[in-house]
């Protein structure tokens, strides 16, 4: 089989099972071919931009752009697994962080839940919260940056 002889009966399948589960990704192997079939709901919505939401000094302007963000950035924090991200221990309850504050290595920044496990994400270092990448439920990749320490 060759990309071009791909049995497009199989995404259809694929496709129906996303549907029939509920998931956003599958994927499918056999030898050397991989296929991976997502999709994205109506409701999730991807950023843009990457924003601050507070600043230090009243000099700096509230939602300017952070350069180059990206998982490699000095004091990212990835996620360690794919899953739902939360922001704080339970619904309605003040988050673990917030941009701004201090916390110490080891701290719990966020949950990342997969497969009904509540998974914490311990900050690696011990800094300040200089900006978060995610919002409270949104899906998660693994290595996806979630919060930058400075």
């Amino acid at each position: 089989m060759t990309a071009f002889d791909l049995d497009k009966e199989v995404i259809r399948e694929l496709a129906a099972l996303l549907k029939e589960t509920g998931l956003t990704e599958i994927e499918w192997a056999q030898g050397e071919y991989h296929i991976r079939v997502s999709q994205i709901s109506a409701t999730q919505t991807m950023p843009t931009t990457l924003t601050t939401e507070t600043t230090d000094s009243p000099n700096e302007s509230v939602g300017t752009q952070i350069p180059s963000l990206n998982p490699t950035t000095p004091g990212a924090v990835k996620s360690p697994m794919v899953g739902t991200v939360y922001i704080a221990p339970e619904p309605g309850e003040t988050p673990f962080v917030e941009i701004g504050a201090t916390v110490v290595k080891g701290e719990t920044l966020f949950i990342v839940e997969a497969m009904k496990t509540m998974n914490p994400v311990p900050a690696p270092i011990s800094g300040k919260v200089k900006h978060i990448a995610v919002t409270n439920g949104a899906p998660v990749e693994y290595g996806e940056l979630l919060l930058i320490l400075e």
